[in-house]
């Protein structure tokens, strides 16, 4: 293995020093606590691991977490109603609100229907269009977490040849927009471009984020190229016993390690940055609602 491992739960620890420093100076300097309030409707389990980690995360830095926990049956009008009166709560800087959601609820409306400025998730389409048109937004967590660690690795991006493999609106796209802010040449690949293997290649920065299981392999891989595997999925392990499983990204790291410069690993890579720049963002809504400098080094 030659590529240096981008270690992101390290990086992570890193933002939530940085985050738990801000907060400290909010409160000293200003008298201001940052909130974050997260809605969950239903009971997934995966959701209720997510935003417990979500909440005890929050707390670890200083902020506060206000957490509504709601029957998967509630209406439409009754989530729109609490989301109303978050968006009037002075105390509320961040709200986010846990995805998926029961069929009957309408995501897109429910998602606009947040303030914003208090949008932490970068989702609302406002945000979407701020950060298109290269104006402020709030970002979406996990491209700002990808862009971070790229800005720690590299330095400047400026001048480099990106390739983003997949175009979600959550993820591909949002990063794409991202390293074109700060100059990179950046191609949106897919599962249907033509000669993909090609592309990759081409790519001294290669950002897959496509949910394909292991789908880039190393001799798709510009020898030297930083590697940032966004993908989590989990499959078949048999060698670990009968129904287990482990979980890879898109790339297949063991060979992609053989030729990159520099690689996140699945796990331990992307994964923890999401939780951590969820804590930026709110941190950077508080600062913004208060008309106060924005955090160094936390936004985009």
């Amino acid at each position: 293995m030659s590529a240096t491992i981008i270690d992101g739960k390290a990086f992570a620890e890193k933002v939530r020093t940085q985050v738990a420093a801000h907060v400290s100076r909010l409160k000293d300097e200003h008298g201001i606590t940052p909130g974050l309030a997260v809605v969950l409707v239903g009971e997934d389990p995966a959701s209720e691991v997510y935003v417990r980690n979500k909440g005890k995360q929050t707390l670890e830095v200083g902020m506060n977490s206000f957490e509504h926990k709601l029957p998967a049956e509630i209406s439409e009008a009754d989530l729109l109603e609490l989301i109303d009166r978050l968006n009037n709560d002075p105390a509320v800087h961040g709200i986010l609100v846990q995805l998926p959601l029961p069929g009957h609820l309408n995501s897109d409306l429910v998602i606009n229907s947040i303030d914003p400025a208090k949008d932490v998730d970068g989702f609302h389409i406002s945000n979407v269009g701020l950060l298109g048109t290269g104006q402020k937004s709030m970002v979406p967590c996990t491209p700002l977490g990808c862009l971070m660690m790229l800005r720690d690795h590299l330095g400047a991006l400026s001048g480099l040849n990106a390739v983003v493999v997949g175009r979600s609106n959550i993820v591909g796209k949002p990063m794409a927009q991202l390293l074109l802010g700060d100059s990179c040449t950046v191609t949106i690949a897919h599962s249907r471009t033509k000669d993909l293997a090609e592309v990759c290649r081409r790519a001294d920065i290669l950002v897959a984020a496509v949910g394909r299981p292991e789908m880039i392999p190393g001799d798709w891989v510009k020898p030297g190229a930083t590697v940032i595997d966004v993908g989590i999925n989990r499959i078949p392990a048999p060698e670990k016993g009968e129904g287990k499983h482990r979980l890879v990204g898109d790339v297949e790291f063991a060979s992609a390690a053989e030729v990159a410069g520099a690689i996140t690993p699945v796990p331990g890579g992307v994964g923890p940055m999401t939780i951590a720049c969820l804590l930026a963002n709110t941190v950077t809504a508080c600062c913004r609602a208060n008309g106060l400098a924005e955090p160094e080094g936390l936004t985009a």
